[in-house]
């Protein structure tokens, strides 16, 4: 069997050089293979040590946002990408946004942008999701409510302190969808606030939510 039909039952999963070189372990020099594949535009590297099939192998590629998740991490898809997953946002997006507990860092990879917020550890672990973007890639990603408190700890210089500045931010600002955000519970996100940047902040987030019910 050729290099090409062993990466087949990989399509669609970003892989490691490890991974790779198991696969193609019957050959004499596999990470020279490895190196030739990737010449040849049957690989796509994402970074140092981390590849995907392109097109070439098969028309099914990693998702924008299951790439995102390996790229840098641990980090899950949040902020404007998932905001506007979620309906919350009107806006198409054009970079994929993460939050991770590391140090903030922008990377490109395979045609997209790709923005990385730090965030405390304590808090990032809180309104994490695995999402089906495919059958077979799924993709950490946060809940519409902690999207939404991302979205505000994350952003330089957005500080709500009252009611109508909590109100502009979100419907003005934001062009947050009212229906949608009616649907979201203000309750999980008051749990969050003790661990939470910006806790003042979402105290007024969570009382408009709940006038909005």
């Amino acid at each position: 069997m050729n290099a090409q039909k062993k990466l087949v039952p990989y399509r669609g999963q970003p892989l490691s050089t490890s991974v790779l070189l198991s696969i193609l372990q019957e050959y004499e020099r596999p990470y020279d293979k490895l190196g030739a594949l990737v010449k040849t535009g049957d690989l796509i590297q994402l970074r140092k040590g981390l590849y995907m099939t392109s097109t070439e192998i098969d028309e099914v590629t990693a998702d924008p946002f299951l790439i995102a998740n390996h790229l840098y991490g641990p980090s899950y898809v949040s902020l404007d990408s998932a905001l506007s997953y979620w309906g919350l946002i009107p806006e198409r997006v054009y970079q994929i946004t993460s939050v991770c507990f590391k140090s903030s860092k922008s990377i490109n990879a395979a045609g997209h942008r790709y923005r990385f917020q730090h965030v405390p550890a304590d808090y990032y672990a809180l309104g994490i999701q695995t999402v089906a973007r495919t059958p077979t890639q799924h993709v950490l990603m946060a809940s519409p409510e902690k999207a939404l408190c991302d979205k505000i700890a994350c952003t330089s210089g957005m500080l709500i302190r009252s009611a109508k500045q909590a109100h502009q931010l979100l419907f003005e600002d934001l062009r947050i969808n009212e229906d949608r955000l009616s649907e979201l519970n203000p309750d999980t996100i008051k749990s969050w606030i003790p661990t939470a940047p910006k806790a003042r902040s979402l105290e007024f987030l969570v009382s408009l939510m709940n006038k909005k019910r």
